[in-house]
């Protein structure tokens, strides 16, 4: 990984890395995860050449971990703050889960700043929930009991897991118990919301490519949300089989190609 850099943003700084050379992608991670997640897909888009930066969303990795406000809505602000901080824009925006919805907010607050947007396993509406999910958001909404439930939970999310799998996850748990990180996780479950996204989707003009894994276990038919999201942002969707929630953890040559091919689209 790159040398880590930093934006300062009204209650803290965003911690990001900045890669390569050409177009400009800026990726997010999932919610509560490390930019790490990435680690696959971004020297590929690389050697595609593009300009790639991928960042910590709050309270996570390498940002400030204190907040008075976290999930899609504030974290739209910040990729707005960091594209013109890098003043190389218009970009195109690779946000994953949340970072779905905050690729919503920021084109409908700032089109001239986002060119293009990439959803991948995207969150742009509050999705409905099994039992076991609300117990399960229930529980991690309890400081003390969010760390154990919510890194058991991780590993549904990668059921092709990468050779370097446990050493992510250990990274991510020892990142989530430091002392000023433990109320992240149940901070996310209380305050996190897609409302003003799918408020916001009759608004985007901006081209759109999802991409969902069949075997995302965040939505009971993974496919036929992506294929909803594709119909009222008029995207392409791309489908990967089996996939979970990290997708180009799994399958990045596949993403890295989806993301070049949708890219040349835009300059055509």
């Amino acid at each position: 990984m790159s040398e880590t850099k930093f934006l300062e943003v009204p209650g803290g700084r965003i911690a990001y890395d900045d890669s390569g050379a050409g177009p400009l992608i800026i990726a997010t991670p999932a919610m509560l995860d490390l930019r790490s997640e990435l680690r696959f897909l971004r020297p590929l888009l690389v050697k595609a050449g593009f300009r790639v930066v991928t960042l910590d969303q709050r309270g996570m990795g390498e940002t400030s971990a204190r907040w008075d406000e976290y999930g899609s809505v504030a974290l739209a602000r910040d990729l707005i703050a960091l594209i013109r901080h890098l003043g190389a824009g218009p970009a195109i925006v690779y946000g994953t889960s949340n970072g779905a919805a905050a690729a919503v907010n920021v084109s409908v607050e700032a089109p001239e700043l986002i060119r293009g947007m990439i959803l991948a396993a995207p969150f742009v509406r509050d999705g409905k929930m099994s039992f076991f999910q609300r117990a399960a958001m229930n529980v991690m909404r309890v400081p003390g009991l969010a760390h154990p439930v919510y890194m058991s939970y991780f590993p549904k999310w990668e059921p092709r897991r990468p050779a370097d799998f446990d050493a992510h996850v250990a990274a991510l748990s020892a990142n989530l118990k430091q002392s000023d990180r433990r109320g992240v996780i149940a901070a996310y479950m209380l305050q996190q919301t897609h409302a003003l996204a799918e408020s916001r989707l009759g608004q985007v003009r901006t081209p759109a490519l999802v991409i969902m894994g069949t075997g995302d276990v965040d939505w009971p038919d993974p496919a036929a949300e992506a294929h909803w999201i594709g119909q009222r942002l008029s995207a392409e969707v791309v489908l990967l089989d089996g996939a979970g929630h990290h997708p180009h953890v799994e399958y990045p040559e596949q993403i890295a190609e989806a993301v070049a091919r949708f890219a040349k689209g835009l300059d055509a």
